[in-house]
């Protein structure tokens, strides 16, 4: 008889959809990481002017659209100062795919990743789908990793090693020193960075910078997507840029795994990345100023609760059965130890929602906190 994987049995339905599928009906999901912006009205238009002239019936290159990929050239140059050719990215279907395809073109059977923990979901679990061991690396109290902690975990079975800044699920933003570090350790152990930067234009303090920009060799490969920045989540639009080879080996999985990704969400995302990105600046403003509304209460609960400097996560210490407490009244967050074992006594809560309903969830929250003391 036919049986299940070894590699699919290790991975398990995410904590993070687990709750969002469970949220009774009216209750405030502050554990899903979605902005409540509308995508942008030029990036829907080019959608809808390129369906509509017959441009998105067929498959595209598995690459993607050249005029995608110039913008995302473009986008690095002038976002990032990087030199990234149209010809060194691949557009996926979203940032998850873009996870991938590197970790399945760069990690053997039996390899070892290292990533955060607590850290995004995705990079354990596609690590063993890739038959590799994920290695978690504990944070430090301010939930930044320390590239120290990385090069002291790296081993003759390492593979590669996940960065992420600003990260979810903490909203720390590593320093430009620490990239830079991340980028040496890279070069000198010849080891893969893996940089998630998917979130790197929602920062409040400090600066994103990636550690392609100070690698000597091309052990950097970056993942990135139209999805937070832009609010286009639903258009499932990422893509990995790396070197020649990197990108070929990468182009190798896509093309049997997705082939390319949707015609229609391209041509949004060329428009998203070329046209006015006033609505960063407005999305930014806005979550900053939702970030210090949820810091104020849950520190005024008593709650130890890092600053985040970044994203639109943040991940108190809470009490024992305070999770429980909480989505039981109606509030949805995500319980640390969905995030690593090092979670565990944490809450994920997204703030990627209106003020009125972080207020009313804080002031749920606050009464779930005085009921467990």
């Amino acid at each position: 008889m036919t049986d299940f994987s070894e590699r699919v049995e290790q991975v398990s339905i995410s904590g993070i959809r687990e709750v969002f599928e469970a949220a009774g009906e009216g209750a405030i999901n502050l554990g899903l990481g979605q902005p409540d912006f509308p995508t942008p009205d030029h990036a829907r238009q080019a959608a809808i002017e390129a369906i509509e002239a017959g441009k998105v019936d067929g498959y595209t290159t598995n690459k993607g659209l050249l005029e995608l990929r110039e913008a995302i050239s473009e986008k690095h140059a002038r976002d990032n100062d990087l030199d990234i050719g149209p010809e060194n990215c691949i557009a996926t279907s979203g940032g998850s795919e873009a996870l991938h395809i590197a970790i399945e073109a760069h990690v053997d059977g039996g390899q070892e990743v290292l990533v955060p923990d607590p850290g995004f979901v995705s990079y354990a679990a596609l690590t063993h789908l890739a038959g590799g061991e994920p290695v978690p690396v504990e944070l430090r109290e301010d939930l930044t990793m320390a590239p120290e902690d990385v090069e002291r975990a790296i081993t003759e079975d390492t593979a590669a090693f996940v960065v992420c800044s600003p990260a979810n699920p903490t909203g720390a933003v590593q320093s430009p020193a620490d990239m830079r570090e991340f980028a040496r350790i890279a070069d000198e152990h010849d080891v893969l960075c893996l940089s998630d930067e998917v979130y790197e234009h929602i920062v409040f303090e400090g600066e994103h910078r990636s550690p392609m920009a100070f690698a000597d060799s091309d052990n950097v490969v970056i993942v990135n997507a139209c999805s937070k920045s832009y609010s286009m989540t639903g258009w499932r639009l990422g893509w990995v840029a790396g070197s020649e080879r990197r990108i070929e080996r990468m182009l190798r999985v896509h093309q049997y795994a997705q082939a390319c990704a949707s015609a229609p969400a391209q041509y949004a995302a060329e428009a998203a990345l070329s046209g006015s990105q006033g609505i960063i600046g407005e999305m930014v403003a806005s979550f900053e100023g939702r970030r210090d509304l949820v810091l104020d209460g849950l520190e005024g609960m008593g709650l130890d609760v890092p600053t985040p400097q970044g994203a639109f996560y943040v991940m108190p210490r809470v009490p024992e059965g305070w999770v429980e407490a909480v989505i039981d009244r109606g509030v949805i967050v995500v319980p640390g130890e969905a995030f690593g074992e090092r979670g565990a006594g944490h809450a994920r809560l997204s703030y990627a929602t209106g003020e009125a309903e972080l207020e009313e969830a804080l002031d749920i929250m606050a009464n779930a906190t005085e009921a467990i003391r």
